[in-house]
């Protein structure tokens, strides 16, 4: 095996790094949308690649990283990722608000996920911007939290979502369906991940489960992502624990 290719979800760079290391492959990543038909943009085997990054635009098609008001930001800044090309939709059927939505009248497309443009040129998925969490005031976006639970070995499966909190208004929340034969307590993780991001982003509540809600693609669902039966909305003044 020589190459491999990867798309439809974002691949944790440790799990690339491992499929990397075991077969002796090298793995592409790209990157779109059904609404951009559906590539956007493509890592290519000639060319500069990054794990973790989805690449350039393919042919035909711009790609830029925007503010909420659609202003271009400059290389290293996080925004929403904007596309344009013959491969975008002409619009959503028989649902022009929709489209409008998302669609300018010049033809960049407003794709939903939060991105950043390296000086290379590379790009980098941050997460889906409906995922992020907001956590006192606080940015935090999942696919961070994420990336650090998959160094974990004991790790096989992983999904940070956030929860409501009365004071925060969100607190930072981690599934996690484990590698066959692995052990380890929710305390673990936790400290596993406080070690290595910064001190607001560590998931306060984490839970094991044997496995991860998933669609007919294999993507995890977060949407079907739902707390233990066991597990309390926090009152006013405590922290979230951490339960299996």
């Amino acid at each position: 095996m020589r190459l491999c290719i990867s798309g439809g979800s974002a691949m944790p760079v440790e799990v690339l790094r491992r499929f990397e290391d075991r077969f002796g492959c090298v793995v592409l990543e790209g990157y779109g949308l059904s609404e951009t038909s559906p590539v956007a943009s493509f890592n290519h085997a000639d060319r500069l690649r990054e794990p973790g990054s989805i690449g350039g635009p393919i042919g035909g098609v711009e790609m830029r990283i925007v503010d909420e008001s659609g202003h271009e930001l400059p290389g290293g800044e996080v925004g929403e990722i904007a596309v344009r090309g013959h491969n975008v939709m002409r619009g959503y059927w028989n649902n022009a608000e929709a489209t409008a939505a998302v669609l300018s009248p010049d033809g960049w497309f407003n794709t939903g996920d939060m991105g950043r443009r390296e000086e290379d040129g590379l790009y980098f998925i941050v997460d889906r911007k409906k995922d992020m969490i907001i956590r006192g005031g606080f940015n935090v976006y999942p696919r961070e939290i994420e990336e650090v639970l998959y160094k974990h070995p004991a790790v096989g499966e992983a999904a940070v979502i956030g929860l409501p909190h009365p004071e925060l208004g969100e607190e930072i929340a981690a599934v996690v369906a484990l590698a066959p034969g692995a052990t380890v307590t929710t305390d673990e993780l936790r400290a596993h991940v406080n070690r290595q991001v910064a001190p607001h982003k560590y998931p306060r509540h984490v839970w094991i489960v044997d496995s991860l809600p998933k669609g007919p693609t294999g993507k995890i669902l977060k949407r079907e992502i739902n707390p233990p039966a066991t597990w309390q909305y926090p009152t006013p003044g405590t922290e979230l624990g951490a339960t299996r």
